[in-house]
């Protein structure tokens, strides 16, 4: 009777499992596979239980139950390519379904066994030919798997993932229990003279193999499980109590009652205690676990790369997948526990968030850790703005210094030019054009440089960037406006820098797809246009597209393409895109070079996005 009470709760048990892993299926590689798996095993169970509940007469379906073995075991393979993201290919997937599938419905028509009555479980079923048959599919199936999660064992311990490979490893040694239970069928179908208490622990083959999942991914299932191994440890203390009560000197069912209830009541502090050093080892933070992790963080020069030293400090503490946010609260709520790093008037602060079934060993900790973040992420703060102020100071030395150089050369140049104009007066018409040009791209090299060296005031006030983009596109001469363009985009902005870099990158534009230029053909026939400037907007941003379908910008300068005198142009200054990010940076936004098929060449503005007025 115990054996059928153990098989009729681990049936239940397994479903409840399954449909919590639906529940979490976001949160699981391959839950859904793994639930539909659990479901397979319960038909199994209950296969080999229902002529012990219902009766001989229930053989022939119990026996195609059993025979969805196979197929089951098909599940696990595919499940343990998916977890283990071990990539076999269509066909590898489909061959084990075939092999499966394919022994499942042979054994259905043929059915796989026959009944037997054993002494110690009653009706037991055993396989014949057929059944030895399909045996060995799902035998094969489920080494397949085995072999799979062995290797990416092994995979997740030479790259250092320590959560995937305590998760792999949670899902093998399930693998090896559900193996040792089974061992109970072997020694009840050989008759040995022992009895099959292998089966009595089956309940834990589907609670370690989901537990040890999810262990790692969803919090509040370490919080059931706290929970489970408190109600467990104080049952087994009150038998102990139970057993111990003939001892004491005075028989009374009153007396033995009492001392178990102020047993477990005593003992009930240190049991929770224990159950929580147990699921949340690593509870109590000691002075060199601070100093550990300060030095940890202390490598972490960006906001991003300590968010992201943190979470794996944090994690691997409490054995729970933690987000840490630095400097923003997240975007969408999660039901992944966050710590959460912002600023807070002078200093940063730490909030928790997600962490309420959390007790108070695992949160004491989250709590103390997110102290040495704060630390951190005002130590990263001030070494990004100490950076920040010396590459402008630099910056500001470099300027000064160009600034000087440029107005001696613009001084210097003005009267030769001059001379050379007017000593060309008399020449032929094409030597005076000539001349004229070369003069003019000389005397646009000075203003540029002067302008690009000198200090800079913005002036911002409220502008429709949108109607500035037409505005300053009238002088090209094959231009086509995207929708984003057709409605106002407002900015707080210097109209007169804006549309001097605008001016900059049409002109940039123009020059890249004038006659003569390498031009993409393809792309002009594909767009019928050469320049194309669309506009998007997201919510704190306004990006703005401005696309040409000339020859691209060579390899050799893309890396310092915004630099003062890189240009993609033969007849360019070379200073043209270096006032654009200039300008960018002024405005607080920036400029980069993207891709936007079908164009060879796109440079995208964003501007931080101001209310409409």
């Amino acid at each position: 009777m115990l054996i059928h009470a153990v098989l009729g709760f681990s049936v239940l048990e397994t479903l409840v499992l399954a449909a919590l892993l639906l529940a979490w299926a976001d949160r699981v590689a391959g839950a859904r596979l793994l639930a539909t798996f659990l479901t397979g095993i319960s038909l199994w169970m209950v296969g080999n239980e229902l002529p012990n509940w219902i009766g001989p007469e229930a053989e022939p379906v119990a026996m195609r139950l059993l025979a969805t073995a196979p197929f089951t075991s098909a599940l696990f393979f595919h499940f343990c390519t998916v977890f283990c993201r071990v990539d076999l290919g269509r066909w590898g997937v489909a061959a084990a379904y075939a092999l499966g599938g394919g022994a499942t419905v042979v054994s259905i028509i043929l059915v796989p066994g026959h009944l037997i009555h054993h002494r110690d479980i009653g009706w037991l079923a055993v396989a014949d030919p057929v059944g030895m048959v399909a045996s060995m599919a799902w035998v094969i199936l489920g080494i397949g798997g085995v072999w799979v999660l062995l290797h990416a064992l092994l995979r997740a311990r030479r790259l250092g993932d320590g959560q995937k490979l305590r998760q792999i490893a949670a899902v093998t040694a399930s693998c090896l229990w559900g193996l040792l239970c089974l061992a109970g069928y072997g020694i009840a179908v050989l008759d040995l003279p022992i009895y099959p208490f292998p089966l009595l622990g089956l309940p834990f083959y589907s609670l370690i193999l989901v537990y040890g999942i999810l262990r790692y991914g969803v919090f509040v299932a370490n919080a059931w499980a706290r929970r489970a191994l408190v109600w467990a440890l104080l049952l087994a203390l009150g038998l102990v109590v139970v057993a111990l009560t003939p001892l004491l000197p005075l028989e009374s069912r009153w007396l033995g009652g009492l001392a178990v209830a102020a047993s477990v009541l005593a003992l009930n502090g240190p049991v929770r205690r224990v159950a929580e050093r147990l699921v949340y080892p690593g509870a109590d933070v000691s002075a060199a676990d601070l100093a550990a992790w300060r030095r940890t963080l202390g490598s972490a020069e960006t906001p991003q790369s300590l968010a992201e030293h943190a979470a794996a400090l944090l994690s691997a503490r409490i054995g729970t997948q933690v987000e840490v946010h630095i400097g923003e609260a997240p975007a969408a709520a999660s039901s992944t526990p966050q710590l959460v790093c912002g600023r807070a008037g002078e200093g940063w602060a730490v909030s928790l968030q997600g962490w309420d079934a959390a007790p108070p060993g695992p949160r004491h900790v989250a709590e103390l850790f997110g102290t040495v973040v704060a630390e951190a992420a005002e130590r990263v703060e001030q070494a990004q703005q100490f950076a920040a102020r010396e590459r402008e100071r630099q910056l500001q030395a470099r300027l000064a210094e160009l600034g000087a150089l440029a107005a001696t050369v613009a001084h210097d140049i003005r009267n030769p030019l001059n001379i050379i104009s007017m000593a060309v007066a008399a020449a032929p018409g094409d030597t005076r054009r000539e001349v004229a040009e070369q003069v003019a791209r000389i005397a646009h090299l000075t203003h540029d440089l002067l302008d690009f060296a000198k200090p800079w005031k913005l002036a911002p006030s409220t502008i429709d960037l949108a109607a500035q983009v037409r505005n300053a596109a009238m002088r090209l001469p094959d231009v086509s406006f995207g929708p984003g363009l057709e409605q106002p985009l407002w900015l707080q902005a210097d109209p007169r820098r804006v549309d001097q870099a605008l001016t900059n990158l049409f002109e940039n534009a123009r020059m890249a797809t004038a006659p003569g230029s390498d031009a993409n053909a393809s792309a002009a026939a594909h767009t019928h246009s050469h320049v194309h400037i669309d506009a998007e907007t997201t919510g704190t941003t306004v990006l703005l597209h401005v696309c040409d379908a000339g020859p691209g910008v060579p390899a050799e300068i893309r890396d310092r393409l915004f630099e003062p005198f890189a240009s993609r142009s033969p007849g360019g200054t070379g200073l043209g895109l270096a006032i654009v990010a200039r300008t960018m940076a002024a405005h607080g936004g920036t400029v980069a070079l993207t891709e936007r098929a079908p164009w060879s060449t796109c440079f995208t503005l964003s501007f931080p996005r101001s209310p409409a007025p």
